[in-house]
């Protein structure tokens, strides 16, 4: 069978791969502290869980629910004015499943073959494979330790400006942990308006965010709604992150657009699921913001105790991963993470992953307990890989 040349613009999945180390490792005996992928390790709130149970049993809720209902774009809108201040009406609002499939598919709703696109590096691997299933060509503006792993538009060249189709802005940002100022989205909502370059904010981690600093909305700048759309999830915030529930919010006409290729590939988000949403978007929000300080206690935990052993590790500044340098004497990140969990039982993700400029780093996810994540690193301690 030849498959397309599509296929070949993609590696292997690397969280796949981890995956397959760890189930090995485990069947020999070996205990491992996961902290490679980010998935959410807290208890999904009852009234959602609540919620997606009373309408399954519905069977009218077990039909194609073709569009996102009614009272479900009415929770979006009133959430997005409740929690950042910010004015959207239904056809700003579009569903997909999870910020994830939304990022795949938007390059293919807005680029030809070839066209440029403005990608942060490093970054996460889908904002990549996007562009790539479009076909476009990425141009990766680098986030370096020396900028606080932010972004610089005055470092893109005029002829990349004036080419790039959208750009893409993830803060606080995965793998990475900084966080954006309304001084820096004055600057990108600027650079959009100048070289006429649409920007795509992921905003999923916009309730993880430390050291007293407030998470927002790309919409709270001024102008940023001429010039943006953002992926907005609830997987992170409310722990539903199997449910795939998140939302492309922002400019009518790109919306559309989002919607109209979704409509040739899907028949609409499960309707149990749009009740969780609602649930989620209408109910509580105590336990988002508890859940935000015991992610900042494991932050706190991990980073420094990896000072203590050795390591010279930075608190990041938002999101549930910590971007950590590799140990003095590294320079292989997948080569480190492989030595990390077969003589630590530790796994964390390869900086190489996350783009060109990763390779150097590691990432760690904040998925367990401050007691779990002192034992690993207990044991990684006892490994002697830092001497």
């Amino acid at each position: 069978m030849e498959f397309s040349r599509r296929m070949s613009r993609f590696g292997d999945e690397i969280f796949a791969e981890l995956n397959v180390k760890k189930v090995q490792l485990e069947a020999a005996g070996k205990k491992i502290y996961n902290l490679s992928i980010g998935t959410p390790d807290f208890e999904t709130p009852e009234h959602i869980r609540r919620a997606v149970a009373d309408a399954a049993m519905d069977s009218n809720n077990w039909k194609y629910s073709l569009r996102d209902i009614p009272e479900l774009l009415d929770a979006v809108c009133a959430y997005y004015k409740k929690r950042f201040g910010v004015d959207i009406t239904h056809e700003q609002v579009a569903s997909c499943q999870g910020s994830q499939e939304g990022m795949g598919h938007i390059g293919m709703v807005l680029c030809n073959e070839g066209d440029t696109v403005l990608l942060p590096t490093p970054c996460y691997p889908v904002f990549i494979a996007g562009a790539k299933m479009a076909g476009a060509e990425p141009y990766y503006y680098p986030m370096t330790k020396e900028s606080g792993f932010l972004p610089n538009v005055k470092e893109i060249p005029e002829d990349v400006a004036r080419r790039a189709k959208y750009m893409i802005v993830s803060l606080p940002a995965n793998p990475v942990g900084s966080v954006g100022t309304p001084q820096l989205y004055a600057e990108i909502v600027a650079f959009a308006k100048k070289y006429d370059i649409l920007i795509i904010h992921d905003n999923a981690y916009s309730d993880i965010i430390f050291d007293g600093a407030q998470g927002h909305s790309f919409f709270n700048i001024p102008g940023a709604a001429d010039v943006g759309v953002e992926f907005f999830s609830l997987s992170k915030s409310f722990n539903v992150t199997g449910g795939r529930i998140s939302f492309l919010v922002g400019r009518e006409d790109v919306v559309g657009a989002f919607r109209k290729l979704r409509s040739q590939i899907d028949f609409g988000m499960f309707l149990p699921l749009q009740y969780a949403a609602i649930a989620a978007l209408t109910g509580p929000l105590d336990s988002v913001k508890a859940q935000n300080k015991m992610y900042e206690e494991r932050r706190d935990t991990l980073c420094a105790g990896l000072r203590e052993i050795g390591w010279d590790v930075p608190n990041s500044r938002g999101s549930m991963f910590v971007w950590a340098p590799l140990p003095k004497g590294y320079t292989d990140s997948m080569a480190f993470c492989m030595k990390l969990v077969e003589e630590c039982g530790v796994l964390c993700t390869p900086g190489c992953s996350f783009g060109p400029a990763g390779e150097g780093y590691v990432r760690f996810a904040l998925t367990m307990p401050p007691e779990k994540i002192k034992e690993a690193i207990s044991a990684i301690e006892k490994g002697g890989i830092l001497n």
